[in-house]
């Protein structure tokens, strides 16, 4: 046997042994991408859920908006708070997981407060799959996103010509609380130039649409 030989005997152990380990790097890579692949689905299916959350508790508020006009309400509705019904809002959730291959887990649709909004958390409904890491097969993957509830709206008095107010007695007390009750009230929205004249008789007609009342977005909450 030659020199050559020899030293060709002995590199080909080495030769496979690289090759192996090279083998096995390329299929660990492989799994790895495969869990984030599965990581980003459910993130988006979380994001999805979290926004259509928020958006059907938006179109809600806006709801509660139009249902009577009285200044102090309207202010804490402006400000996002939520009614302590939540589940359409969850029902949302729970669909728009279902349409990106997810489910929300238990108590996976929370509101959040400050701003108002609504956490969930989803998993998907597709385990991340056979690789050389063992479990994958049985292993799903999990996500939460937090979507939030802003308002663009404020509600202030307007200033009109007032009558003298009433001097004393019973009938001047009575005009007095007339006054009150007939102060007028406008809408000041961040993306409309005007303020908008609210008429209590007619506010299916001079309410905004959701999206100029409320803006949703997610957050890192």
């Amino acid at each position: 046997m030659t020199r050559e030989d020899r030293d060709a005997g002995q590199a080909f152990p080495l030769y496979v042994t690289a090759v192996a380990g090279l083998l096995f790097l390329a299929f660990a890579l492989f799994a790895v991408g495969m869990a984030s692949a599965s990581r980003n689905d459910a993130q988006g299916a979380a994001d999805a859920a979290a926004l259509a959350a928020a958006q059907d508790a938006r179109d809600g508020l806006r709801d509660d908006l139009l249902a009577l006009f009285d200044p102090d309400a309207w202010e804490d509705l402006l400000e996002g708070d939520l009614p302590s019904d939540i589940g359409s809002p969850c029902d949302e959730a729970a669909e728009f997981a279902r349409k990106n291959d997810a489910r929300l887990t238990g108590g996976g649709c929370d509101p959040v407060h400050f701003p108002a909004g609504f956490r969930v958390e989803v998993e998907n409904t597709r385990p991340v799959g056979e690789s050389l890491i063992p479990g994958t097969e049985n292993r799903y993957a999990r996500a939460t996103a937090t979507a939030v509830i802003e308002p663009l709206c404020g509600v202030r008095e307007t200033e009109g010509e007032t009558d003298e107010p009433g001097t004393g007695g019973e009938e001047g007390r009575e005009d007095d609380e007339e006054a009150e009750e007939e102060k007028e009230h406008e809408l000041v929205c961040d993306g409309i130039d005007d303020p908008i004249e609210i008429d209590p008789d007619r506010l299916g007609d001079v309410l905004p649409d959701p999206e100029d009342l409320f803006s949703v977005r997610l957050t890192d909450r």
